[in-house]
């Protein structure tokens, strides 16, 4: 990473390629030649003048308030590294605790979306993005349709969910799809055999196949977008490239963009014991390369980047909003007791008064494996970027 900071939040990045120096900013990939890059890692003032005159440098300010509304913090799964779980089964099975119950109704509703007019007419945004999220916010859907019906009523621009998908009908694929849902994101827990190990029902029964098919089923009746998350950790490293045949066996591929993410250690007991050794960077790279052979999408590396809503203490460009009314600094505390930073009816608390509850996102690691964790993503995204230059896909 260079020193140039184009906000309080973004930063571009330089990364050693094979053929000289990526330098990722605005929207851009830029391959430098190695005599532009001194030993420092500075770059020298001709390659800046270039990268400013083509927006590299242009600062990413907010054109879009950005809401998260969990629709409930209830869900239909019991996965053990989940971070809204408050301790472990102690049974050994599927049903660790979680967070209090809250459900989004009408009233609340119509609550958020008076408390979001006045946010964004404060910044002076006349544009929403909004995330529905939970728990599983399919438990509800009700409250998904109906917070997307008056969210238009305030500038709905862009409207995502993330989702587990075993509760994703063609109907209802139909449904939030007209009622302005634009994505959703679905998480796969590597391989068919070790995804139904881990990403399990409450009961116990696998969810494999059933959010494979149902995925599929909405692809073929919704104009949806789609990213699969892969979660990769010690317990599925081995057989991650089994799953990029099994997705594309059944799902249309160009509809589709596929993650590749480091489980962190943030479930309640849960420690993510792969290392960031050389082979497993390798293996990052040749499952990306295998998606993107077998026609799925890729996200391009981008900037250093944190999160709109907590990044600015006191919710300026966006809120995550909990299904009783209640807001949280961040989707990894909402509905945690004693996170609290305020409600809808009254605002934000004095982020002064209560610093410890404004928790922030965009790292999932403990402090003393931050700068490994962004080493071993350098070289991840230092080969993605090399092999879409050579391929002519940059």
């Amino acid at each position: 990473m260079i020193g140039t900071r184009l906000d309080d939040v973004d930063a571009p990045r330089l990364i050693r390629g094979a053929y000289g120096w990526w330098f990722i900013g605005n929207q851009t990939w830029t391959l430098l030649r190695p005599e532009c890059v001194g030993p420092d890692g500075t770059v020298d003032g001709d390659a800046v003048g270039f990268l400013r005159r083509v927006g590299a440098f242009r600062p990413r300010t907010p054109t879009s308030f950005s809401l998260t509304v969990l629709t409930t913090t209830t869900c239909n799964l019991g996965c053990g590294y989940c971070f809204q779980n408050t301790g472990l089964d102690e049974t050994g099975g599927a049903r660790p605790p979680r967070i209090g119950r809250a459900w989004l109704d009408d009233d609340v509703i119509d609550r958020v979306i008076a408390f979001t007019r006045d946010r964004m007419r404060r910044c002076e945004m006349d544009r929403l993005f909004l995330l529905l999220f939970g728990g599983e916010p399919l438990l509800n859907p009700r409250g998904c349709l109906n917070l997307l019906d008056r969210a238009r009523t305030i500038g709905l621009d862009r409207c995502a969910m993330t989702t587990n998908g075993v509760l994703l009908t063609p109907r209802l694929a139909r449904e939030l799809y007209a009622a302005g849902l634009h994505g959703a994101q679905v998480t796969f827990d590597g391989s068919r055999a070790d995804h139904d190990r881990i990403r399990v029902k409450r009961s116990g029964a696998p969810t494999f196949d059933t959010i494979l098919r149902n995925v599929a089923r909405a692809i073929e009746v919704t104009g949806l977008n789609w990213n699969l998350r892969v979660n990769v950790s010690h317990h599925n490293v081995d057989r991650i490239g089994d799953l990029v045949g099994e997705l594309a066996a059944d799902l249309i591929p160009d509809r589709c963009t596929v993650t590749f993410a480091w489980v962190g250690d943030a479930g309640f007991g849960y420690r993510n014991t792969m290392r960031h050794l050389d082979e497993v960077s390798d293996a990052f790279v040749s499952w990306s390369i295998a998606a993107l052979e077998a026609g799925f999408r890729m996200a391009r590396p981008g900037m250093r980047t944190t999160c709109q809503i907590c990044s600015v203490p006191g919710g300026r460009y966006g809120a995550v909003v909990n299904a009783d009314g209640k807001l949280f600094s961040c989707w990894q505390s909402a509905g945690k007791p004693g996170f609290e930073v305020g409600d809808v009816d009254e605002g934000y608390l004095d982020v002064a008064g209560v610093p410890e509850r404004w928790v922030t996102c965009g790292y999932e690691y403990e402090q003393p494996d931050r700068a490994r964790f962004d080493s071993f993503q350098d070289r991840v995204d230092g080969r993605l970027l090399d092999y879409l230059h050579t391929t002519g896909r940059l």
